[in-house]
């Protein structure tokens, strides 16, 4: 978790995945079909540098507690990893810590599950201070039930040595104490960082321009739309979890207005619940955005479950009622109809959709529009008395808000305007105001 960056990219191990096919709905609510889930599982193994050498599935109608799969198939992971001189066996589920140290022990070589796996690509991929404490704390988290006499002298989590442990305390116990007590430390930390990133939002707030979060499954094309909708230069690589760190610019709309564009890491079914913990501060840029451009890949087969799977990580965070536009993204490589089935459109908070290709630009014009007509729906009509000699508001109103009226008489200037609600609340602290409408302009 220290020291330098790996590159992710070049395979470094050879590994065995394993898909399970439970033969029903999942207890953990994951959607997507087990062949994908499965097919997705390849992506991330490649993402994190290891190569996949075979590939095993069973169906399982009763979870094993020992080691989830079966007798049989654990004995076939063990003679195909040696066979195949595989120093690893990814397993598409989440491991209870039992069932990952029994399956060790069992094969012969490490075993990784779903979540550990994702925990290893954050942290190759983190680069801002609070993303790289934020990983840190979600892969302790996740290490803290797993620790065997095997992970001994965690040297690199802090100090001990002589005269640091109790009487009869053994070296296990030594490094979950060391483990908890980083633990705590990196959360110290990380509310520090915290702290200043609610300053900048502070600051933000003060802004006179709505707020529009990029979301969406991993690899959707969210990096890729900022970059041609901003000119942002954020990272874009055909790899999932290419960019996690928040990324804000300024939009600029065919109108003449403003909004602030939001780049955020992209979610996953069966995202580890200690990632979502950890990176709340991050996921609060959603959150607070008074829009949602929900970017969604059109060439996946699997586009409506992972909708779905968006919109369950959205209402976890507590975003599930803002406003959405769905962008169906990749209509360049569809061959179909570039408009998205009606099923994927039906949930009661997508105000619109826009059909798109953020690589070729088809469609982001119509798209600006859209988010246009969205924010002239949502102003509302408000009157302000500024004094003539204060020139620096007029103008930042005018900036900031359509000015259908304005006067001039006993050295004020009565200016009427639609604004956004954001922007109409600044207005009231700032100005004068002697009328505002309540209900969204038409």
């Amino acid at each position: 978790m220290k020291g330098g960056m790996r590159d992710v990219g070049q395979p470094i191990e050879r590994a065995v995945l394993v898909g399970i096919d439970t033969g029903g709905p999942r207890q953990d609510g994951a959607s997507i079909g087990a062949e994908e889930s499965l097919r997705e599982l390849e992506r991330l193994a490649r993402t994190a540098g290891v190569e996949p050498v075979a590939t095993l599935h069973q169906s399982i109608r009763q979870i094993s507690p020992a080691t989830y799969i079966g007798k049989g198939k654990v004995e076939e992971l063990t003679e195909r990893a040696k066979a195949l001189g595989a120093s690893a066996v990814l397993i598409d589920e989440n491991l209870s810590p039992g069932q990952q140290r029994t399956l060790t022990e069992r094969i012969g070589v490490k075993v990784l599950d779903r979540s550990q796996l994702i925990l290893d690509i954050f942290a190759a991929r983190a680069r801002s201070l609070e993303g790289k404490l934020q990983v840190e704390l979600a892969q302790l988290e996740y290490m803290l039930p797993r620790l065997t006499r095997a992970w001994t002298h965690l040297s690199r989590l802090g100090g001990g040595g002589v005269g640091t442990r109790g009487p009869g305390e053994t070296q296990l116990e030594v490094d979950r104490r060391r483990v908890r007590e980083k633990i705590v430390r990196l959360k110290r930390r990380i509310a520090e960082v915290e702290r200043t990133r609610e300053l900048h939002r502070k600051e933000r707030a003060d802004v006179p321009y709505v707020t529009i979060a990029l979301v969406g499954y991993t690899n959707a094309g969210k990096s890729t739309l900022m970059n041609a909708l901003t000119d942002a230069g954020v990272l874009v690589e055909d790899k999932l979890f290419a960019t996690l760190d928040p990324t804000i610019r300024r939009l600029d709309l065919p109108g003449g207005a403003r909004a602030l564009l939001v780049d955020t890491v992209g979610f996953i079914h069966r995202l580890p619940h200690q990632l979502i913990e950890a990176f709340k501060s991050t996921l609060e840029e959603v959150r607070r955005a008074d829009l949602l451009l929900h970017v969604v890949d059109a060439t996946n087969p699997e586009a409506a479950q992972q909708i779905a799977i968006v919109e369950r990580v959205l209402e976890e965070i507590g975003a599930g009622a803002t406003p959405t536009i769905l962008a169906w993204n990749k209509i360049d490589r569809t061959g179909e109809s570039e408009a998205p089935p009606r099923d994927v459109t039906t949930h009661p908070r997508i105000v619109d959709v826009a059909a798109i290709s953020a690589a070729t630009g088809r469609g982001l014009h119509e798209l600006l529009g859209t988010i246009e007509r969205w924010l002239d729906r949502e102003r509302v009509r408000i009157e302000v008395t500024i004094p003539a000699s204060r020139g620096d508001l007029l103008a930042w109103v005018h900036r900031a808000a359509k000015v259908v009226d304005e006067r001039y008489e006993d050295g004020v200037a009565r200016v009427t305007a639609l604004a956004s609600p954001k922007l109409a609340g600044q207005l009231r602290k700032r100005l004068e105001v002697t009328a505002c409408s309540t209900f969204p302009t038409s």
